[in-house]
């Protein structure tokens, strides 16, 4: 039987390093100084973020491939600063063959990108050269917009849907998933002013939480799926599938909305030329959706503590795993609500469209299927479903540090999948999935610091600070603070910053007030290092009754791990180590173990904090 004890640590070294100021760059520095940000974690007295508030009609051209828009955008300078100049994002000019990206594409991805028709500032009329653009742009204002006040912005576009879908394009010459489909105003925060990182396609995204108010035309017999509240079905569904739309909102079991025969067949969509659909959503930091004329329809809804919510899953017919998907997010919305991270699904709706991306977006997921292998389909279900809370419930910069949402969406994930499948059969896809690709790999790219920005990694190095190693440090905090604090502190943080832009200050800052504890040292040994998993038995003796485990730190994590004590009598022992061993020496640390039976050999255990040279782990008497 496992025993969570907490044995005798003697450590080589008292120096102690709990105190310890870690470092920020000059600019998150000046946030703090300005009062934006405050030491406690929680967004200072002089805190504010712009926002805008869009008004959106766009047209899905089916036969064109083509989406036609034009959007009025009402856009609050929070700020204290006058803006000389507005930086309009369209992340989808990343399809435009000059454009720079971070790998290979095919050249059905390729396109012509965005064209403006017209872009209206405050009633004056500005001339741009679209074809210039790359996935944001700066415009010199004729007229400056001061602090407090209010611009309206009036832009008529469209781009070409990309024949290769990724995460957003053209799925089947009759099935689309549009995102990222608008020009919009780029983030201007408090530490780095207009963000002008241009999207490559490895990292993600940053926007403000905006309102939206978007109106879809369709062509006749195409169902939309989108981000939001559905404000129209009355005026865009036949009365037998309205029926059984309205019936889903209110039930626990899986409603066949339209199966792809009756898609074909004219009965589900109103027979005009044109069908516009209405979607509203307010608060929130993306608007995407999806249209299709034989995606097969399934909805339900799960009942959370303040509210019922939507759950629906358009797919191919003959996809087994998404057969299961809307049963498996109704899960996900409960489980998450409840256990981790607790905090109550946060819309109206979540629907899953099957397509090639595995990708997140408000309301809404991408994801490729995978019929030989429904416990990876889950997974990725679950995955992508836990982004709910980071990015989206928090404003999170993924292009600066994406660790900051693809961590805890990997660490909700491995939670969730305990549950799902079984504590052994989660570690088991964990370590695989997850940890041995990073740890067996000893390359140079491989243990650059957490805190690296994510747009200064590539390739592996991408992936693993990004998922890997935040991740893992998420699980040692847990093991370190015991389940009960760690939420304490985890919920600390994500109330101070729902609905705003935290950046890791705000993270590290929030767990030290959330925990009462100083967690520098922890953050210092994770997030700051070129540390990596690797842990030696130097020597082990036994006298009397106490047993004396030298332990080196090669690899540097404060790691969480079990000594396992094989008897001579062939019976074992299992002792737990938190990683608060290692915070006054993160090199060396003596195990002194009051025992009653003679020690055969011991096995330092890390489970899922995988060790780079396992072979030196075991030690015998």
């Amino acid at each position: 039987m496992k025993q969570f004890l907490y044995a005798l640590v003697v450590t080589v070294s008292m120096q102690h390093i709990a105190a310890q100021e870690l470092y920020m760059p000059r600019n998150i520095k000046k946030a703090y100084e300005k009062g934006t940000r405050d030491v406690s974690g929680a967004p200072g007295k002089n805190y504010w973020q712009n926002k805008g508030i869009y008004n959106v009609d766009v047209k899905v051209d089916a036969v064109t491939k083509t989406v036609l828009g034009k959007e009025t955008i009402t856009y609050t300078n929070n700020s204290p600063d006058e803006l000389q100049e507005l930086a309009i994002r369209f992340v989808n000019n990343l399809h435009k063959p000059q454009s720079p990206r971070s790998g290979f594409v095919a050249k059905d991805f390729l396109s012509s990108g965005l064209y403006i028709k017209s872009l209206i500032i405050n009633g004056e009329n500005y001339t741009v050269n679209s074809d210039d653009w790359g996935t944001v742009e700066k415009v010199k204002l004729n007229k400056a917009i001061k602090a407090g006040a209010k611009a309206d912005v009036k832009i008529e576009w469209e781009y070409p849907l990309s024949v290769q879908s990724g995460r957003e394009g053209q799925i089947d010459t009759e099935t689309f998933y549009v995102a990222y489909s608008f020009p919009r105003i780029s983030v201007y925060d408090d530490y780095n002013g207009w963000d002008m990182l241009p999207h490559s396609d490895r990292q993600e995204f940053y926007n403000d939480f905006n309102d939206y108010i978007f109106t879809i035309s369709a062509p006749k017999n195409f169902v939309v799926w989108a981000t939001g509240d559905f404000l129209n079905p009355e005026a865009v569904l036949q009365q037998e599938y309205l029926k059984r739309y309205k019936a889903s909102l209110k039930s626990d079991k899986v409603i066949r909305i339209a199966s792809e025969q009756e898609m074909r067949s004219g009965k589900v969509t109103k027979q005009n030329k044109w069908n516009v659909w209405k979607f509203k959503a307010n608060h929130i930091t993306d608007f995407c959706f999806a249209l299709s004329s034989h995606y097969v329809w399934d909805a339900a809804s799960v009942q959370l503590k303040t509210k019922r919510a939507s759950v629906q899953a358009g797919y191919k017919a003959g996809a087994k795993d998404f057969e299961q998907y809307v049963d498996w997010m109704r899960y996900n919305l409960d489980w998450f609500s409840k256990k981790w991270p607790g905090v109550e699904y946060p819309y109206n709706v979540m629907t899953a469209i099957q397509g090639y991306a595995d990708m997140e977006y408000p309301m809404m997921i991408n994801d490729t299927s995978i019929t030989d292998d429904l416990r990876d389909a889950r997974l990725t279900a679950d995955h992508e479903i836990a982004h709910t809370y980071f990015p989206f419930y928090m404003g999170i910069n993924e292009t600066r540090y994406a660790f900051m949402d693809e961590g805890w969406a990997t660490t909700l994930e491995y939670l969730i999948g305990i549950d799902e499948n079984g504590e052994a059969a989660a570690k088991e896809f964990y370590k695989n999935f997850r940890v041995k690709k990073w740890i067996n790999d000893p390359s140079a790219e491989q243990d650059q610091p957490i805190i690296t920005m994510s747009t200064q990694v590539s390739g592996a190095g991408y992936g693993n600070n990004s998922y890997v190693k935040a991740s893992l440090s998420y699980l040692a905090l847990k093991d370190y603070l015991g389940d009960e604090v760690f939420k304490k502190a985890l919920l600390h943080y994500m109330d101070n910053w729902n609905g705003k832009h935290p950046v890791p200050w705000d993270y590290f800052n929030s767990m030290n007030t959330g925990s009462g504890k100083n967690l520098n040292w922890f953050f210092q040994n994770w997030f700051y290092t070129n540390n990596y998993i690797d842990l030696k038995i130097t020597d082990i003796s036994q006298l009397n009754d106490l047993l004396t485990v030298n332990v080196d730190n090669v690899g540097g994590f404060a790691i969480p791990f079990d000594a396992v004590l094989n008897y001579e009598d062939g019976s074992v022992e299992r002792l737990h180590f938190s990683p608060s061993l290692w915070e006054k020496n993160q090199k060396q640390a003596d195990l002194a173990v009051p025992i009653k039976k003679k020690v055969k050999s011991v096995t330092l255990d890390g489970d899922i904090f995988m060790d780079y040279t396992p072979d030196n782990n075991t030690r015998s008497l």
